[in-house]
């Protein structure tokens, strides 16, 4: 006769026990609901603002005339800023109240809009530009700690997340769209402007439909933790893409130092204050540190494939920036769905099963992103866009929901700055690794071309190039992007088998599946 064995009995009961104190916890109700439609709100414009300024480049640097150093930190200092200041926004948050956080910050990236719309010089603009970043840091973490102060109910917090995920992909898609419409019949300074009415419809209803959340035993956070952990983190961000777009160099080698100094000396902090920054160990919970490690690894192949797919569609494929917006939008509805989707299907599969899923599809859209490279059908690549981001939509969702639901509510803040910290060192990584070896392969195709190799990428693309060179340059391109989709599809297989292998060590599950 089958038996359980004793790892099994124990599965079984913490199940059951989990079980009966699900069954204790609230609902959410409309007004949750509602509260979670304003939290959505700062979420769009949270990626929107990181692409939009990419098509208002041009006219932008006719007009303020900046030096390409200031043109590149015009367009770089957003999400420098953004990516070093999550963490440490977020356990701001558990500390001063996570409403009045976002509120602050959204306050702040409604005016920062507004000098950003009306500079008149470049250094104007790159401060108006790292303000923003500044102000943005506050609203990812808040917006994600308060999901689960909304709702309690793993179930219901499950499907706010996915809400969450998909705002952000909705903002993704829309951005480029959105731009491009108002940079049609307006100035530059439109599309920051946009942001003012979304802010301030926040600003009314959010003291009326958001509950304010803080850690009541927290004692005043530690400002030194807070600029060790700034320097470590945007030193690490600086390095990678330094190295992405110029190689390796002594300004990325003395970045990567500072960063690994100040990360040292942030961990040795936390060990000698009586209540630490950053509680260092939630690391030690094997479902979080499973979860971080996930989300990583998923953006690292997403965004590294959302860059070599922009490329080609512009480059390989001929298409304006509109254009190409437009042929991604379609990737956007597929994300959408993948997250609002996930939370029904997760009950069924089990989370970890529910993410190697997701992998394997993903796995199958970078294949068919390479078929189509190889083919040059731009509906086939349109299709693959689709699939990949379908497939890896459950992934990025039930990793924050693990993330969020593994810590203490008093740490939840602190927990969504680590995860969207993750989400941009995962991004970083990807396209500084997958951009080198775009570079790498492009130049090694190019070799009976020697005067196109040596050439900006974007010189021997552009619209000045023409016959046997522009064909030669988009052959080469071509081949750089059919190695590394091939190559994201290999590291998303590689993705599945490892989420397979966490979960057989119990270290990745949600609530709803048990421990």
């Amino acid at each position: 006769m089958f038996t359980l064995s004793r790892r099994q009995v124990t599965i079984k009961r913490a199940r059951e026990a989990m079980m009966e104190k699900q069954g204790d916890l609230p609902r959410a109700g409309r007004r949750e609901w509602l509260a979670m439609a304003i939290l959505a709100l700062p979420c769009l414009l949270y990626s929107m603002d990181l692409t939009v300024l990419n098509l208002a480049v041009p006219e932008l640097a006719a007009d303020l005339d900046p030096s390409p150093a200031q043109l590149l930190w015009m367009v770089d200092i957003y999400g420098f800023i953004l990516a070093a200041a999550l963490i440490p926004m977020g356990v701001f948050g558990d500390r001063i109240g996570r409403r009045r956080l976002l509120l602050w910050g959204a306050f702040a990236f409604g005016a920062a809009s507004l000098i950003a719309a009306f500079s008149s010089s470049a250094p104007m603009m790159i401060a108006a530009r790292a303000l923003m970043g500044l102000a943005a840091a506050t609203l990812a973490p808040s917006t994600l700690s308060m999901v689960s102060n909304l709702f309690p109910h793993p179930e219901d917090r499950s499907k706010a997340i996915g809400v969450w995920i998909a705002s952000f992909s909705a903002g993704g898609a829309i951005g480029p769209l959105i731009g491009g419409l108002l940079l049609e019949y307006f100035w530059w300074g439109s599309v920051f402007l946009i942001n003012l009415p979304v802010m301030a419809l926040l600003l009314v209803c959010g003291p009326k439909l958001l509950p304010e959340a803080r850690d009541s035993s927290a004692p005043r956070p530690d400002m030194a933790s807070a600029f060790g952990l700034l320097v470590a983190v945007l030193g690490l961000v600086y390095a990678i893409k330094k190295v992405a777009t110029d190689g390796w160099s002594g300004e990325a080698g003395i970045a990567l130092t500072l960063s690994i100094v100040a990360a040292v000396l942030f961990c040795r902090r936390q060990q000698r204050l009586a209540v630490p920054f950053l509680d260092l160990k939630m690391f030690a919970s094997p479902r979080f540190s499973a979860a971080l490690t996930i989300n990583i690894l998923g953006f690292f192949v997403a965004f590294g494939m959302f860059l070599l797919v922009a490329l080609y569609l512009q480059f390989g494929l001929g298409l304006t920036q509109l254009q190409a917006g437009l042929a991604a939008a379609p990737s956007g509805i597929a994300f959408i769905v993948g997250a609002l989707a996930a939370p029904a299907i997760a009950p069924r599969l089990g989370t970890a099963g529910l993410m190697a899923l997701g992998f394997l599809v993903a796995a199958g859209g970078f294949a068919l992103a390479g078929a189509a490279v190889s083919s040059g059908d731009r509906a086939l690549m349109i299709g693959a866009y689709c699939l990949f981001s379908l497939g890896l939509a459950p992934v990025f969702t039930m990793t924050t929901d693990v993330i969020v639901g593994s810590v203490p509510s008093s740490h939840a803040g602190a927990a969504a700055g680590l995860s969207e910290a993750s989400t941009e060192l995962g991004g970083a990584f990807g396209i500084a690794v997958l951009g080198s070896l775009l570079t790498l392969v492009y130049r090694l195709a190019l070799v009976d071309y020697p005067q196109l190799a040596d050439m900006p990428m974007s010189a021997a693309l552009g619209p000045d190039s023409s016959g046997a060179q522009l064909e030669a340059a988009r052959h080469a391109l071509g081949q750089a992007i059919e190695m590394a989709a091939y190559l994201c599809s290999a590291i998303a297989i590689c993705g599945a088998a490892l989420t397979l292998i966490i979960r057989n060590r119990d270290g990745l599950q949600t609530e709803t599946q048990g421990t």
